[in-house]
């Protein structure tokens, strides 16, 4: 039985959405004038506080901002750019795996003016490094 309860505990941020989804679609399928009302309350009120009680920190900050946190999803939605500092400063890649991208990244036309200008700052630093 803890078990059980234990797993609940640690899935109930998952759980909780599901619910309230369950509560207003069978109020509203069933004719229920109350189903707008749940529906409200529950994703404004029960899914967030829900998330703050029993959420780590990378879930607290997903509902309370509307932004994704988690690790991995936060560097697919970063700039690549700045994927590649990081994972350059953490020893990921190596520095000429590095060069490769940025000069990769300047080669495409989603970058402006600003942005060149970081890279190439970036890549004076290092061959300043190289020196």
């Amino acid at each position: 039985m803890t078990d059980a309860l234990d797993r609940a505990r640690e899935n109930v941020v998952e759980v909780v959405p599901f619910l309230v989804t369950a509560v207003w679609l069978v109020a509203l399928l069933t004719g229920q004038e109350w189903w707008l009302p749940a529906m409200l309350v529950g994703y404004i009120v029960v899914v967030p506080t829900t998330a703050i009680l029993f959420g780590d920190e990378e879930e607290v900050d997903e509902q309370v901002d509307g932004e994704v946190s988690s690790p991995q999803a936060s560097s697919e939605a970063d700039d690549p750019l700045d994927t590649a500092k990081r994972r350059y400063a953490s020893g990921e890649i190596g520095e000429r795996e590095f060069e490769r991208i940025v000069e990769q990244l300047l080669d495409t036309e989603e970058y402006d003016r600003a942005d060149r200008v970081g890279a190439e700052e970036i890549d004076r630093q290092l061959e300043y490094e190289r020196t």
